[in-house]
């Protein structure tokens, strides 16, 4: 019988995360951050299981960004991780469970740039979870 019950707990536990998965592989629509009246682009952003929320955020070249990241999980910290040094692009902010964290940049290449969670958890990587989104920067 216990054996019996931990089995039903797992599988419970794994049919569970995978639902949060396949909702995290939801695109939301894409975000285009306006210039603000002090020159600077800000947008918040939502942190949840396995989601960023926009995940497609549209920003201007050289100008500054300020992204809020707002935690809304309970339990499971995650992580901001963009790195492309060469476009002003280097970002590795963790986020605790239902904190809020500024991370400012200015972006000085064009182009799409994948961000994502590092975090890896009892049931895997965040990102192969589909943590993960697109900055695209215009010009």
């Amino acid at each position: 019988m216990k054996h019996i019950s931990k089995l039903l707990f797992f599988l419970f536990t794994y049919c569970l995360m995978s639902l949060l998965t396949l909702a995290a592989e939801e695109e939301t629509k894409p975000f285009e951050v306006k210039l603000s009246e002090d020159g600077v682009q800000r947008v918040e952003v939502v942190v949840d299981s396995y989601s960023f929320d926009p995940n497609q955020i549209i920003v201007a070249v050289n100008k500054p960004v300020e992204i809020t990241l707002k935690s809304v999980t309970k339990l499971v910290p995650h992580n901001f991780t963009l790195n492309y040094p060469e476009a002003g692009l280097s970002i590795d902010q963790d986020i605790s469970p239902g904190e809020e964290a500024k991370i400012t940049f200015t972006p000085t290449k064009t182009g799409n740039f994948e961000f994502h969670c590092n975090k890896k958890g009892l049931f895997g990587s965040h990102l192969k979870k589909g943590m993960k989104g697109v900055l695209e920067v215009r010009g």
